[in-house]
Order: C-alpha cells, then sequence, then structure tokens
C-alpha cells in the first residue's frame, strides 16, 4: 500500500500508510430505509470566468456521479446546500442541475428529489411574504414541470422578513395546499446556515419545533417527511416521536447518524445526509447489513465514519462541502479540487490533512494509490512535499 508525508499541528510531518479498501456487499433491494446522499457539483476549472463569481459545472462528471449514488441504491437528494446551494450555486444554474439531473434519473430508474427554496429572492427586511410566497411558487413549479419531487427548503428570505411564527405557517400553508405530490421540508439549522437562525419565528428550539409540527399536523397530507440538520440526536428523536402518522423522518444528524438510523424500540429515522456523498459504498453496504438483520456489521462499517463526518463537518459547518469534495477528488470521482466560490481554499491544510487520516481509518479511500497520488499534488501546492 502507498504512503503519505501529512503535516502535523506542531508544524511537522508524518508518515501515513494507507489502508486497502473494504469488501462491500451492496443489496439495495434489501435497504430497510429510504436514504438520499446530497450530492456536490463538480466545477470545470477550464472556463474562462471569474471563478469567484461565475458558476462553471462540469455536467458530464456531475451527473456521472450521481449516477454512481444511483448504481449503490442510494437516492439522490439535488440542488441542496451540499451541491453549495446559496454558497455559489445560483437558482439559473440549480434549475439547469435540476433539469439534467431528473433527466439522468429518469433513465436510470433513479430515486431523486430537488431543492426548492427562494434563494433567486435577496433577503431584506422590506421583502413581503407574497414575495417570499411567489419565489417558492416559482421554484416548486419548476421542479414539478420537470417531474421532480420536491424539497422544501428553509428561506433566507423569509427568515429575513417574518415578524412571528404566524408569518411561517402562512407560507407553508400557502405552498403546502399548492403542491402536487408529497414534500420533503427541511429544516436547516444556523450551523449549517447562519442567515436561517430564528427559523421558524424563534431562536429557541423548542419553541421552533413547536411551530414547525403544527404546520406538518396542518398539512400532512401534502408532507412525506422532514429532515431536520441541527447535529442534535436529542432533538430529533424528541421530534420523530411526536410525527404526524406517516411522516417520515429524514435524519440531517451528519454527527450521529449510526445510531439514528438504526434506531431503537420508539423508531428510526429514514436518512438525507451530505456526508453519505462521502461514503456512498460504505452507507449502501451498512443498509444492506441492517436489511439482513446484522447489525454488528452495520455498526462495523459506520461507526467508524462518524469521526471523519464530524471532521468534514465541524465548525464553521458551513465549509464542510470542501471536505467532500476534497474526498471525492481522492477517489477519482472528478479530475479537480476545484470548487465554485474557490471554496477549495475554505479548509486549512492541517485540516485536509486530518481528513485523509479519517478516511483511511474509515476504509473511505476507494483506491489508495490514487488518492495518495492526487493527495501529494494538492500537499505539494501548499508547500508540503513527500
Amino acid at each position: 500500500m502507498p504512503s503519505l508525508v501529512l503535516p502535523k499541528p506542531d508544524k511537522s510531518l508524518g508518515t501515513l500508510e494507507l489502508s486497502a479498501p473494504r469488501d462491500l456487499c451492496i443489496e439495495p433491494s434489501v435497504f430497510p430505509r429510504t436514504i438520499y446522499a446530497a450530492a456536490h457539483v463538480v466545477v470545470d476549472p477550464l472556463i474562462d470566468n471569474d471563478p469567484w463569481i461565475d458558476v462553471s459545472i462540469d455536467w458530464d462528471q456531475t451527473i456521472a456521479f450521481r449516477q454512481y449514488l444511483w448504481d449503490q441504491g442510494l437516492g439522490v437528494a439535488e440542488a441542496m446546500d451540499t451541491a453549495q446551494r446559496g454558497m455559489g450555486l445560483d437558482w439559473d444554474a440549480s434549475r439547469e442541475l435540476i433539469r439534467r439531473s431528473l433527466d439522468a434519473a429518469k433513465a436510470s430508474d433513479g430515486l431523486i428529489a430537488c431543492g426548492a427554496g427562494t434563494d433567486h429572492l435577496l433577503p431584506c427586511p422590506d421583502l413581503t411574504l407574497t414575495q417570499v410566497i411567489h419565489a417558492y411558487e416559482e421554484q416548486c413549479e419548476t421542479v414539478e414541470r420537470y417531474g421532480g419531487r420536491i424539497i422544501l427548503m428553509a428561506s433566507r428570505a423569509l427568515t429575513a422578513c417574518a415578524q412571528g411564527t404566524e408569518d411561517y405557517a402562512a407560507v407553508y400553508n400557502s405552498i403546502l395546499g399548492q403542491v402536487s405530490d408529497p414534500v420533503i421540508i427541511h429544516w436547516l439549522g444556523d450551523m449549517f446556515d447562519p442567515q436561517l437562525k430564528g427559523y421558524w419565528g424563534s431562536t429557541d428550539i423548542d419553541q421552533a419545533m413547536e411551530t414547525c409540527l403544527s404546520i406538518l399536523k396542518a398539512n400532512s397530507a401534502k408532507i412525506d417527511g422532514i429532515k431536520i440538520s441541527l447535529l442534535s440526536k436529542e432533538k430529533e428523536i424528541l421530534m420523530r416521536q411526536r410525527l404526524p402518522e406517516k411522516i417520515k423522518m429524514y435524519t440531517g444528524d451528519d454527527f450521529n447518524f449510526p445510531e439514528l438510523i438504526l434506531g431503537d424500540e420508539m423508531g428510526y429515522s429514514h436518512a438525507l445526509l451530505g456526508i453519505f456523498d462521502a461514503i456512498a459504498g460504505l452507507a449502501a453496504a451498512a443498509l444492506t447489513a441492517l436489511g439482513k438483520d446484522d447489525e454488528q456489521t452495520y455498526n462495523d462499517l459506520l461507526n467508524p465514519t462518524v469521526p471523519l463526518s464530524r471532521h468534514i463537518f465541524k465548525s464553521p459547518t458551513k465549509f464542510y462541502k470542501t471536505g467532500v469534495v476534497f474526498l471525492s477528488y481522492l477517489n477519482g470521482f472528478q479530475d479537480n479540487f476545484t470548487m465554485l466560490g474557490g471554496q477549495e481554499s475554505a479548509r486549512s491544510t492541517l485540516h485536509l490533512a486530518e481528513l485523509i487520516r479519517h478516511a483511511n481509518r474509515a476504509g473511505a479511500l476507494l483506491n489508495p494509490e490514487l488518492a495518495a497520488s492526487r493527495a501529494k499534488t494538492v500537499f505539494a501546492s501548499r508547500g508540503i512535499v513527500s
């Protein structure tokens, strides 16, 4: 197996011997949970543009990665925050991404749901609820026109102009009354997006949960499930136990996902996770084991990925996409480590080095020789020469 020279916090260097990848048994037909991976986009670095401003997507590699996720038996959560929605991916590019991904999903019979929000509306206190509703309507209509299922994303614009819980109810009741098929509600915590602080009309999570639950109960026929990304297993379990019948809980907890998906005698969570972009094969093999009532193998596969996920999603959590894309590059799913808005620079050299250590322990490096070669190139550009 190849080795890598990686930096340490004291500025010394250490050698890491890479491990062989695990042999994985994947049988999507036995998955006992509905699983979506929130997928990233691949940038085309050879377009002459302003890379901090312009959106330049390599469509072939972006769609090929979604095909890989479907081949593992996972669903694709499209045009979400993992795809840098609101952090480099604008609505125009999101719309094209949704169209292309839905076309590919139909050809592959792949599970997919697509983010619809209000990100083409500039957040400000002067907005009206009518403007927010119209923005949601435009994006929801687009997803449905292309034949997709909606993930109703949290709205920065609504956060900026809402005066209280009743404004959230008014907007959600209006949109949910119009959609054709049941949607997935997305409650994204402010650790992922600081502009969503106080969502549902309160900075107190328990009060916010009460408002959210009341909206879910009032519109239960139009809701497939809710994804919450609060990084609190206690809050997720509490809310899961109070959901109306037939509404699924999709965990968005990238810190505690193995135990939340496994569940207990009181219930379990399905999943819509950014980390499953980075560990799709391991996740699929773990779900296969769970479907065969083999909890030991399930835990053996997923538990070692938790330190990797916690590292990738460490504060400031909004920069987790850098780690996801770096691992995609190391694993050969794209031929460059470039991101929208130049966000390949959003994590430090030490952060990337520690990510490789965690990925190696978790068995998340699919081709150690390729990973070593590509990592050496990245670290050489940052002054670390093997």
